[in-house]
């Protein structure tokens, strides 16, 4: 009995699984020419109204705040924005014979990206550390992002072609942020609604998230994506992705042990500050990079995300076993 619930335990998300589908599907038959263009002003669309459900989902405290627990926020936010880009530049010192220096610049820009909100306060709940902190670390996370991120970009990739970096947090902050904030403004009428209709918003969220994948691939295919990587680079990445998140694993449940935070915290700040988020990070790329990049780019983020969906529920489930036992 005990190897079925271990191989239950290892079943794929379905989500992970229709990102995979959606990138089948892009190489079998990409969108292109017209089709494509407006595929593109489609996408947009779906994300600004994922992100405006975003801000009328979340409560105007959970913004703003348990911003009184600093030394906890702070340590979320140094592992995200400037312990992952330091290992990320790290990394990019790789001889472009282990990796292309495509898929580097996609680890680098991965590791420039906020933490994600939904996965890191649900793995929190469930390993039963500090939920409130961990609501208020993940926000403040991506609100940050909108504007870190591109800084971060331009500082660590030096782009220039696509738009400067005053552009940049400008193009993600009219496309991203501005929804953002008037869902924050719609949600005293829109919040009874959208907990009813929780499932809807939740398939919403996630459908907007199939739409930028399936663009994204479909315009790298057409520029010859999978001539670009090949099988064993495709290993060696994820390799490079494994080494990252633990790595990032380690160093924030020792920083967290070494500053004297309890348990609870320990388990926010872990789950936090080691997570990178898909749902901003691909629509982030569309804005900051030309179409034809992004396939590649978002590659080794869409494996860290399925790595860090897998490490994370593994690592939480103990945890909540150790806590149980402590309790």
């Amino acid at each position: 009995m005990i190897l079925p619930v271990r191989l239950r335990r290892l079943k794929p998300d379905p989500y992970i699984v229709a990102i995979l589908l959606m990138v089948v599907l892009a190489t079998v038959l990409p969108v292109r020419g017209v089709a494509a263009e407006g595929f593109a002003w489609l996408t947009k669309a779906a994300i600004a109204l994922l992100f405006f459900l975003h801000g009328a989902r979340l409560s105007r405290e959970a913004v703003i705040g348990g911003l009184t627990h600093w030394r906890l926020h702070l340590l979320v936010l140094a592992a995200t924005f400037a312990l992952f880009p330091v290992l990320g530049l790290a990394l990019r010192a790789l001889p472009p014979a282990i990796l292309p220096a495509s898929l580097t610049t996609g680890v680098v820009f991965l590791c420039c990206l906020p933490s994600t909100v939904q996965s890191s306060i649900a793995f929190t709940a469930v390993a039963r550390g500090n939920v409130a902190a961990a609501v208020c670390a993940a926000s403040a996370s991506n609100l940050l992002g909108i504007v870190v991120t591109p800084l971060l970009v331009a500082a660590t990739l030096g782009i220039r072609g696509h738009g400067d970096a005053l552009g940049a947090v400008e193009a993600v902050a009219l496309q991203l942020f501005l929804p953002f904030a008037a869902g924050q403004i719609s949600r005293p009428w829109l919040r009874d609604g959208i907990a009813r209709h929780g499932k809807l918003v939740s398939l919403t969220d996630r459908g907007s998230i199939l739409l930028v994948v399936y663009g994204a691939f479909s315009a790298a295919v057409v520029g010859g994506l999978w001539q670009k990587v090949s099988g064993p680079q495709l290993l060696t990445l994820t390799i490079v992705c494994i080494a990252l998140l633990a790595v990032v694993l380690a160093a924030t449940a020792l920083a967290a042990r070494s500053l004297g935070f309890a348990t609870p915290d320990e388990i926010a700040i872990v789950f936090c500050g080691s997570k990178k988020s898909l749902a901003s990070g691909v629509p982030m790329a569309g804005i900051l990079f030309p179409a034809p990049m992004v396939g590649l780019l978002v590659l080794p983020l869409m494996i860290f995300h399925q790595l860090q969906l897998m490490a994370c529920a593994v690592i939480a489930a103990r945890w909540a076993a150790r806590v149980q036992t402590e309790t």
